[in-house]
């Protein structure tokens, strides 16, 4: 016989579609929640009209070491959309560049000094200073979590040109926040646990890229899933409050004031949609405030079409220099292997993006021009044959010192509700692996209860 409880997951982001698709695996009775009309939170697809180009609505890398979410990938049937090109392009705006490699003996010497201009003697500094960075992740200082990246840079030693060409642009891209805000303890989890995944692999993490649109990675598999296991997805479902009685979760209601029932419930929603959900659950003021704490930091991302190629020597490519304006340059047409028949597409990504977050698009657009025309000669001539500036205010918590105590566990005092999402308690920080690893803890929760429960 089975299951009869009716279990609610709330929220069709990532970590949302995990956990809708695992408890479908499990053979349990599911609705799905999402308060827009589409799937996918934080990772989804765009329309380009001029183009006829679906282009995403953010640049997304993958780690090796992102076990969870390789499991959904495969849950969905898409892991064969995600490639490694085991390297990466630094270019300064001078023209030079550096080939980052991330694999193999390539990788430490990179780790070990990827400037141009170092001299054997900083190699050599940077070398002592990375093994030190490294021992400190596994066995942490008792005042890590009051140090910023920075703090922490200058007192293993890390000199300048290491941090220019790698470690500063490293930390930017695992926390989105810059070093001199970031906080250490997240950074220094992160790389430890790439560090122990990497042994456990016997292999180095290395950064990969999906290699079609986000809503074939995550969401069109998912669906397949939920139409095979008669999962219930009720879009425009805006949910207001999780029921409670007797210690066990009830029902969610809905902003229209209908009901949805359940017996159990994973809410799936970011910290920035989280209040009022959990009035009914004893901790909810302490959850609340986590959330509050926690804060947001904004991203900016731009499909940026152009009518001639910009003359990329790598999937992607960390610009020297280019904080505030753009971190990173993907050249799609490498990593998709899509027509250049009416335009190159190019993702620019803005992490920890206060100042651009607040301008117009064209303003954005304007200055990231201006900034590509100093590092890719071929840019002087390209004209855009359309932008799209994509501001995303709250696209992750924030992860800056003070904040790393702060996320809350997947399970709650009610055994019947289980949080999830990137903000919550991970071993990674705002990651699509955090998002789907909480997934996996808030399922498995539930999936332990008693028949009875």
């Amino acid at each position: 016989m089975g299951d009869p409880r009716r279990y609610v997951v709330i929220g069709g982001g990532l970590a949302g579609l995990a956990s809708a698709v695992w408890l479908a695996e499990a053979g349990k009775q599911v609705t799905l929640l999402e308060r827009r009309g589409r799937l996918g939170g934080r990772t989804h697809a765009m329309r380009a009209a001029a183009v006829d180009d679906p282009p995403d609505n953010g640049q997304h890398v993958i780690a090796s070491g992102y076990d969870h979410l390789f499991r959904y990938l495969t849950s969905v049937g898409t892991r064969q959309y995600v490639a490694f090109p085991h390297g990466g392009t630094l270019r300064w705006p001078d023209g030079r560049s550096v080939t980052m490699r991330t694999k193999g003996i390539a990788a430490l010497r990179t780790l070990s000094g990827a400037h141009p201009d170092a001299n054997p003697l900083e190699r050599v500094r940077a070398t002592i200073a990375t093994l030190r960075l490294g021992w400190q992740c596994l066995c942490q200082p008792a005042d890590l979590p009051g140090l910023t990246t920075e703090q922490w840079f200058d007192r293993v030693g890390m000199p300048a040109k290491a941090r220019e060409a790698l470690w500063d642009w490293l930390a930017l891209g695992i926390a989105a926040e810059p070093v001199q805000r970031e906080s250490a303890k997240v950074f220094a989890d992160v790389m430890a646990t790439g560090i122990r995944l990497g042994l456990r692999h016997r292999q180095a993490v290395d950064i990969g890229y999906p290699t079609t649109d986000l809503d074939t990675l995550y969401v069109t598999g998912a669906l397949r899933v939920f139409e095979k296991h008669g999962v219930q997805v009720r879009y425009r479902a805006v949910a207001r409050r999780i029921h409670i009685v007797d210690g066990k979760a009830s029902g969610v209601a809905l902003a229209d004031g209908s009901t949805i029932p359940a017996d159990a419930v994973v809410c799936a929603v970011p910290n920035s949609n989280i209040g009022g959900l959990l009035d009914d659950l004893p901790e909810h003021a302490e959850i609340y405030a986590a959330a509050d704490k926690l804060g947001y930091t904004p991203i900016v991302s731009t499909n940026l079409y152009l009518d001639r190629p910009l003359g990329t020597t790598a999937e992607f490519e960390a610009l020297i220099g280019g904080t505030g304006v753009i971190d990173e340059v993907f050249d799609r047409q490498r990593m998709t292997g899509r027509s250049t028949a009416k335009a190159w597409l190019y993702c620019l990504t803005t992490s920890g993006a206060y100042e651009q977050i607040h301008k117009y698009g064209d303003e954005i657009v304007a200055e990231q021009m201006a900034l590509l025309r100093r590092y890719y000669p071929a840019a002087r001539a390209a004209n855009v044959v359309q932008a799209q500036v994509v501001r995303m205010p709250k696209a992750t918590f924030s992860q800056v010192v003070g904040n790393h105590a702060l996320r809350p566990s997947q399970r709650t005092s009610v055994p019947t509700l289980t949080l999830a999402g990137d903000w919550t308690a991970t071993d990674w920080s705002a990651t699509m692996e955090s998002a789907a690893q909480s997934a996996a803890r808030a399922v498995e929760l539930l999936l332990e209860l008693p028949s009875t429960a």
